[in-house]
């Protein structure tokens, strides 16, 4: 059975969304998380998914966690055939300030693109499109995808067409947060169990 680690950052890369992220993929994998004291070849050599979640905060705070040393360690794991997904946090981290893995593609606000259907940086519920079949999926500040989408697979979209969960090379990233538990929804509704989503994009990446 391969095995997905989860990275935790608390709180940008959350214990809630760590859990939820385990629930998913338990049914298929063998599950771990580490913290930045872990995050080196030696625990990654075991890896077949590395996983980076969402949370509260801003994504430039990457800086204060992660050493030059840690994002070359990362683009090693890549290299030698590992996988990255990234879920909200996670996915602005693959862009082109951060680890710097996605290329010509980068990460974006969601909310601030032409046509967006969402404008609150809080939590709310989108509508996507995935595999071009309609759902409602939790949103808490989460990207679009931008750039070079040519040589991307673009799993799902939000309702204005933008590339909301996309796969690239051995890289997938999703915007919304497909791992949400119904508590998560209470004061928002609209709640839908993603977690077989969640885990089939992973199996296929």
């Amino acid at each position: 059975m391969k095995t997905v680690t989860i990275f935790v950052n608390h709180p940008q890369c959350e214990l809630d969304c760590a859990h939820a992220m385990a629930s998913a993929f338990k049914p298929a994998f063998n599950v771990r998380m580490i913290t930045i004291d872990e995050f080196n070849p030696d625990t990654l050599a075991d890896t077949d998914i590395l996983v980076f979640g969402g949370g509260i905060g801003d994504a430039d705070d990457f800086d204060s966690i992660f050493s030059a040393d840690d994002i070359q360690t990362l683009k090693n794991y890549l290299a030698n055939g590992g996988k990255y997904l990234g879920i909200c946090m996670g996915a602005y981290w693959a862009g082109k300030n951060y680890f710097n893995i996605l290329g010509d593609t980068d990460a974006v606000q969601y909310i601030t693109q032409p046509d967006t259907d969402i404008f609150t940086e809080f939590e709310t519920v989108a509508t996507v499109y995935w595999h071009e079949l309609e759902s409602k999926m939790y949103f808490y500040d989460g990207c679009a995808f931008v750039g070079d989408l040519e040589n991307c697979d673009i799993v799902a979209t939000y309702d204005n067409g933008d590339a909301m969960a996309i796969v690239k090379n051995n890289v997938g990233v999703i915007g919304c947060h497909p791992e949400s538990e119904k508590w998560w929804h209470e004061g928002i509704g609209n709640y839908e169990n993603h977690h077989g989503t969640l885990l089939h994009f992973a199996i296929n990446l």
